[in-house]
Formats: structure tokens, sequence, C-alpha cells
């Protein structure tokens, strides 16, 4: 078999991989945009601000240190003590509920029924607002994050490619583990909303506030329910990007690369999310590996972009969206 063909077939596994990184930040706005109509610009500071906190629980740092030294002069950082990964990560999902409640009770409870263009600027105040809470809150500084997550080539799949090919193929244990994870959270989620109580009334105020309100959905206990469903997902990117890159403030900036994957898969649909994330992380990989080197190289920064630009120009609802027809 040709070597060239070899390798494209190890970076087109590599760009399932990535892939499904992408999908998981994608299963935020999803979720968000489903149930409330909101497109939340918020989503991928919503993961940087999970795995900041996750690692600040993990290593006993004490919230606004920098702060309290500033106003006080002390010289204070750290409880003393460390927690476990896994209390940590329920410590930290505790914190993402008190977010949705916050961000429920001070923010869209004020503006249901507003427009969506003013839904959307609030969800742009929010990013700016946890970036710089997370940067006072747990300082700056990039941190490693590791809650035990298997890391590195993963011999198995080496071993039996290099037996097949003679070339052992490099697929990272991480990537196996989150596209497990995000099989699992689309499994979940779509029985969830497709087929809970919770999941119908979640359609119901994404469709209409005022009819939601008429049959007696509560719209404070579903958009508290639906942000907390997406500071869990947020969660869960932040674990394995920062495990993957370390917890740093360009942690954020994967919610830009999730625009396209939300484009291509639909912003109503949960196995869209994975469909789009898993074109996007193939088609740059492998456009990268095949026309890269004759247009000098650095093709996965804009290929996402233009190939979602396509979609928006001939099937705008994505694959998997739902095509609004409005009647007058």
């Amino acid at each position: 078999m040709p070597e060239q063909l070899i390798w494209g077939m190890e970076v087109f596994f590599n760009g399932l991989m990535a892939g499904v990184l992408y999908a998981l930040v994608a299963l935020g706005f999803v979720l968000i945009f489903k149930a409330s109509g909101i497109f939340n610009y918020a989503q991928g500071v919503m993961a940087l601000f999970a795995a900041l906190t996750l690692v600040g629980i993990m290593e006993g740092q004490v919230p606004f240190a920098h702060l309290i030294n500033a106003i006080f002069g002390t010289e204070i950082h750290h409880f003393g003590w460390h927690v476990p990964g896994l209390l940590a990560i329920l410590l930290t999902m505790v914190v993402m509920i008190a977010l949705a409640w916050a961000v429920n009770q001070f923010i869209f409870r004020h503006l249901v029924n507003q427009e969506p263009i003013i839904l959307f600027m609030a969800t742009i105040g929010l990013a700016y607002f946890l970036e710089g809470v997370g940067d006072i809150m747990w300082g700056s500084d990039i941190k490693k994050l590791d809650v035990g997550l298997p890391q590195g080539i993963n011999g198995p799949i080496d071993e039996l490619t290099y037996n097949i090919f003679n070339y052992g193929f490099f697929i990272d244990n991480l990537d196996l583990v989150a596209t497990l994870v995000a099989a699992l959270l689309v499994i979940a989620l779509v029985i969830f909303a497709q087929y809970s109580k919770q999941g119908r009334a979640m359609r119901a105020v994404a469709d209409d506030h005022q009819a939601a309100l008429s049959v007696g959905i509560s719209l404070n206990f579903i958009w508290v329910m639906v942000w907390s469903l997406a500071g869990f997902v947020a969660l869960v990117a932040g674990i394995m990007w920062g495990t993957k890159s370390g917890v740093q403030f360009s942690l954020s900036l994967i919610a830009l690369k999730a625009l396209p994957v939300l484009m291509l898969g639909g912003f109503t649909s949960i196995p869209g999310a994975i469909v789009g994330g898993l074109i996007i992380g193939v088609g740059e990989k492998l456009f990268e590996f095949a026309v890269g080197p004759m247009v000098g190289g650095a093709t996965e920064n804009w290929f996402a972009y233009v190939l979602a630009l396509l979609f928006l120009v001939f099937r705008p609802q994505g694959l998997f969206g739902e095509k609004i027809i409005e009647r007058v």
C-alpha cells in the first residue's frame, strides 16, 4: 500500500478525534439555542471558566486570592489541601449550576420575549464578564489539568497498524476517551430531549415563551435547567481541552471553531453537532495533508469557515437543522 495512502488514513482518524472535541463545545450551543432560541456566545468562556474552577478546586487555591492580598496586604494563595479529581468535578458542577441560576436570575429572567439580537448581545456581555471573573478568581497563568484521564499514544492501535501496514498510527488515548464521552453525551441528551417531560417543555419554551407560560411551564426552571446542562457540557469540554493543551485563556477561542460545526450540523440538532464536528475535523486535517503543502500550509485556520460559508449559501439550516418557514 502506498505510503501517502497510509499517512492519509492516520490523518483521517486523527481528524475524527479532533472533530469530537469540536463537537463537545458545539453541544452547549445547541442545547441553549434549542431551548431558548438564544445563541450563547459565552459557551466557549463557560468551558474556560469550568476548567479554571476545576483546577482551582483540585489544587486548593483560594478564590480571589490576588484581590484579597491586594486589599488586606496578606500573602494567602492556597488552603493547604488537594481535592481528588472526581470530587472536584462534582464541586465544579455545583458551581456551574449556581452560575446557571445567577445567569437566569439576573439576566435572562428580565429579557423574556425580547428580540434575538438583544439576547445575543447579553451573552456577549456575559462572556466578557465571565472571562474577567475567571481571571480575578483563579489567576491568568497557564495551569496543568490532570483528572486521571489516559494520555499518550495508544499501544494496541499502534501495534495493530504496524503489523498491518508496517507503520504505527499515532492515536491519542485522550482522544479515544473524548470520543466515548461524546457518544454517551449525545445518546443521553437525545433521549432526554425527545422522551422526557422536561425535554418536551424545553422545546415548547424555544417555540414560544408566552405559549409555554400559558400552559403552566416554568420558564425560570427550564432556563436554569438548560444552562446547567450547557454548563455540564462546557465542563466536559473544558476537561478534555484543558487536559490536552493546558488551561489557559485562549481556551475560550474554541467557541470560534464550534461555529462552523453548528452551521454544518444545524443549530437545533444534537446529533448534528457531532456529525458537523466530525466533518470539520476530518475535512481540515485531510485538506491540510493533501493541499496544505501546495499553498504554504496553515489551511486549518480557514478551511472550516470556507466550508461553513458554502453551507450558508446552499443549505443555511445545516444538514440536520429545521427549515423555518414563516407565513405572512
